[in-house]
């Protein structure tokens, strides 16, 4: 369960990663582009919840597979985990764009 844990935080903090590092980097574009940074920054934070679940996952193809498997030989276990996962992906971008709308709203 210890590799488990692990996993889940590592996928929480490269959701996070992505999301923040990819906004910041592209309003630091923005800015050297002269366009608006505050507002590109929150665009690509809200665009990029996507692909830091994506990112943070390392592909969907594993995720089909143990769905499939788990759900033909009944190992559900396997697939709470793999939805926890998931969730924790998705908590982490959010997490992202949640803290990017923050530094957005004090204009």
């Amino acid at each position: 369960m210890d590799r488990y844990l692990s996993t889940l935080v590592l996928t929480f903090c490269v959701a996070l990663g992505v999301n923040l590092g990819g906004s910041l980097l592209g309003s630091l574009g923005a800015l050297i582009t002269r366009r608006p940074p505050l507002h590109t920054m929150m665009e690509l934070s809200a665009e990029l919840k996507i692909w830091a679940l994506v990112a943070a996952l390392g592909g969907t193809f594993s995720i089909i597979k143990v769905f499939e498997t788990g759900m033909f030989e009944k190992q559900f276990v396997d697939i709470l985990k793999q939805l926890l996962l998931i969730g924790s992906a998705f908590l982490g971008a959010h997490l992202g764009y949640l803290i990017i709308s923050t530094l957005g709203a004090h204009r």
